[in-house]
């Protein structure tokens, strides 16, 4: 019996180290899993004291730099030209512009054009050309007859021209110089407006940018252009005050003939120039505002009456060569040079003082050639 309740009650050795190691692996379980959390817990704190760090990185890093990414997309901005597209290659439209007095106030789509000349022509008064570049303008007017010394100024901006009627010299040279021309006598780019019945018809007569490219598309005429634009422009505001010779420009008067004055006036406001037609606002019919320069080139030229047997006296112009004129702008004019090599050569300005290229502040600039014998006033 003894020997039996011994059995019993006391288990042998094996049972008990048995009974130990289960122990042991249970209280190794519970240790186990209790490290595994501290461990998920340290590991979980580290992630968040180094999501932290980054965040607060980032925060401070978008701090520093978006200032600096916004002043960059303001210069970028800041430095596009806006009077052409640079990234263009369209080809010009120079659209023959009549001057006669009779059409002050009718005239329209002026202001559109990045380049307008101006020159002297028969019976003392003037004709403009007006150079347009990817434009919609809905009325240009009014349209007049070619002149032969206009050509060498569609040449050098490699333009499609666009007048109606012309000079025998003008017709041969367009021939000659096999010059792309939309005209009243191969196209149906022009319309002559019938509600201004107070002008004579010839003046009527006026077209526009849809009608000239239509037009341009059915003679096949090459529509883009790999040649440089004539001026080069600069979108920050030049300060002209600080070239030698500069000297203020508030009032500007380019006489073209004893009955013909063209003049400007400084809006200090605005910083362009408005213009004056023998002292009258020179006005757009469409929109009835004035017309105003961002820009003026204005230099002299020799011009003499042709022996064309024309008693209207058709004029010549010594428009090759060299010279010296003023760039105005912003209130102020500078000393430049002109000189063109050729008739289809492109006119290039200089700075006077420097020598280098003239550079032009971004907007449309009116190129006054004026007769060597009349008197430019610049106060």
């Amino acid at each position: 019996m003894n020997d039996e309740f011994r059995m019993i009650e006391e288990p042998d050795e094996n049972e008990n180290n048995t009974m130990k190691s289960k122990k042991h692996k249970k209280k190794r379980k519970k240790l186990s899993k209790k490290a595994k959390i501290i461990i998920v817990v340290i590991l979980l704190i580290i992630i968040g004291a180094l999501a932290f760090v980054l965040l607060t990185q980032d925060k401070n890093y978008a701090k520093t730099k978006e200032p600096e990414k916004k002043k960059k997309e303001v210069t970028e901005e800041e430095k596009q030209v806006q009077i052409v597209d640079l990234s263009s290659n369209a080809r010009p439209y120079a659209v023959m512009i009549n001057n006669n007095k009779a059409v002050w106030g009718y005239q329209a789509g002026l202001q559109d054009a990045y380049i307008t000349y101006e020159m002297i022509v028969e019976g003392g008064i003037t004709r403009m050309m007006a150079l347009f570049k990817d434009k919609n303008t809905a009325r240009i007017a009014s349209v007049r007859s070619a002149r032969h010394y206009y050509l060498d100024y569609v040449m050098e901006n490699d333009a499609i021209y666009a007048h109606i009627g012309w000079s025998p010299q003008a017709q041969s040279d367009i021939s000659s110089y096999d010059i792309d021309v939309i005209n009243a006598n191969n196209s149906s780019a022009f319309t002559w407006d019938s509600a201004l019945r107070n002008i004579a018809r010839e003046h009527r007569a006026y077209t526009s940018m849809a009608k000239l490219k239509e037009v341009a598309a059915k003679k096949d005429y090459r529509t883009t252009t790999e040649e440089d634009l004539l001026l080069k422009y600069q979108a920050e505001p030049l300060d002209l005050a600080s070239y030698e010779g500069a000297v203020p420009a508030n009032t500007v008067r380019i006489p073209y003939s004893s009955s013909h004055l063209t003049s400007y006036g400084y809006d200090a406001e605005n910083k362009v120039y408005k213009r004056y037609q023998n002292n009258t606002e020179h006005k757009d019919y469409v929109t009835g505002l004035q017309y105003t320069a961002k820009n003026i080139i204005t230099y002299k030229v020799h011009n003499y009456t042709l022996n064309d047997g024309y008693s209207g006296g058709r004029q010549g112009l010594n428009n090759v060569g060299s010279g010296e004129g003023y760039y105005i702008s912003e209130g102020y004019a500078i000393p430049i040079t002109w000189e063109k090599h050729a008739r289809s050569s492109k006119t290039i300005y200089k700075v006077k003082a420097t020598g280098e290229e003239l550079v032009v502040n971004d907007g449309n600039t009116f190129i006054q050639i004026q007769p060597d014998s009349q008197t430019l006033t610049i106060e």
